[in-house]
């Protein structure tokens, strides 16, 4: 640890760290490519089945690499970060491409699409896991809740514009278009990380269990009582944003009877509220405890689905929207602040990976239910009882471990 602290005092404060703005340039140019991606799925899905249930099944078929995350926090712990960043952004540019291609030549198929989205899911997340565990390196300590709220701004920029880019593209081409866009989108992000120099923490048994170290992070987390509690309450709350995210733009497009113009516009307007909310972080941070902030952005964010899904105009759904996604953008930079500053540089990877794998476990069959419940009881169905989990999951933030000053 002093080791680490000696080379952060050598990054230059937040103003004047290139580095760190080149290294998330690159996260905001793929975020952007990613919108496209999940924008252009479900149009794909349906016009190869025209069912809701097999959206659901794909978009669980792309979360279960989640069950590998622990295995994937050793990795990041003990590889070299920046080449698994390298080789995670190549790959994905590889499989989105080929998709593209193969959709533009009319010969894709479900089945090549569940092969697809388990590759781009397991790539996704081991790339997750290593960028979450390499901030702290690019930063001083002090700079880290301002670098985790600006990347969290990053991604919501891109929710503000790819949506609408999304909506655009198919309009007037088709959804292979977005993901030849999102290829290059990867292909940007690579070169970004290629040019930053990322430290690499190597255990000096490099010959360690694997399963050892696996059963490391679970040790770590079952004793720091706020990243244990905080993991509890995101486990639930997940269930009810994956229902959510698994079938908004079916639910927009099909049972709102959307255009793919209203769709791409009222997701980017939303994201718009996003960047709203991670600019409030630095506020919430100076007048509000963490535990405060976590609580009330989570019940208002659980509440936020509820009504959405009740909502019948343009302007409720867009409303609604708005305010889930503030809520989001307000609690997650809080809860990757914690995380990094409770948990030691050499444990990151393993410790951010074993919070996702408890935290993520069940999006795979929340996805599932939620194409079961659309396909039988309609997607207003999936939006209020999604949001009913969320609200309930609210109140695991109450945990007296997480009054922190």
């Amino acid at each position: 640890m002093a080791e680490l602290e000696v080379k952060r005092t050598q990054v230059p404060r937040l103003r004047k760290n290139v580095p760190v703005f080149v290294f998330m340039g690159g996260n905001i140019i793929s975020f952007i490519g990613d919108q496209l991606y999940l924008i252009a799925l479900p149009i794909m899905v349906l016009k190869i089945s025209g069912s809701p249930l097999s959206m659901g099944v794909i978009a669980a078929v792309e979360r279960f690499p989640i069950v590998l995350q622990p295995l994937m926090g050793v990795l990041a712990d003990r590889w070299n970060r920046k080449r698994i960043l390298l080789v995670c952004d190549f790959g994905r540019a590889v499989v989105m491409g080929l998709m593209g291609t193969l959709y533009l030549m009319d010969r894709v198929l479900l089945p090549e699409l569940f092969v697809a989205a388990l590759v781009i899911g397991v790539l996704s997340q081991i790339y997750h896991t290593s960028q979450f565990a390499s901030i702290p390196d690019l930063v001083q300590t002090e700079d880290i809740q301002a670098v985790n709220a600006i990347n969290t701004g990053a991604f919501n920029s891109a929710v503000l514009i790819g949506p609408a880019l999304g909506g655009l593209i198919l309009s007037y081409y088709n959804p292979g278009v977005s993901l030849l866009m999102n290829a290059f989108s990867y292909i940007l992000a690579f070169c970004s990380v290629l040019v930053v120099k990322i430290h690499t923490h190597r255990k000096k048994d490099a010959a360690a269990n694997f399963l050892a170290e696996v059963k490391e992070g679970f040790i770590f987390v079952s004793r720091m009582k706020p990243i244990l509690y905080t993991n509890m309450a995101l486990l639930f709350s997940v269930v009810g944003t994956t229902m959510l995210v698994t079938m908004i733009v079916i639910h927009l497009k099909e049972t709102m009877e959307l255009t793919p113009e209203k769709v791409g516009i009222l997701l980017s307007i939303s994201g718009g509220g996003a960047i709203a909310g991670a600019l409030m972080t630095s506020f919430f941070n100076r007048f509000f405890k963490v535990q405060q902030v976590l609580f009330a952005s989570s019940l208002i964010g659980g509440i936020s689905i509820i009504i959405f899904g009740l909502s019948s105009t343009f302007i409720s759904l867009m409303a609604w929207n708005v305010v889930g996604m503030i809520c989001a953008a307000v609690k997650n930079p809080f809860i990757a602040t914690m995380r990094q500053s409770l948990t030691p540089a050499e444990l990151l990877g393993r410790v951010q990976a074993t919070s996702r794998f408890m935290t993520w476990l069940l999006m795979p069959p929340a996805a599932l239910v939620s194409g079961l419940i659309a396909q039988h009881f309609g997607t207003h169905a999936v939006m209020i009882i999604g949001g009913s989990i969320s609200t309930i999951a609210s109140f695991f933030f109450l945990h007296k471990s997480l009054r922190i000053d």
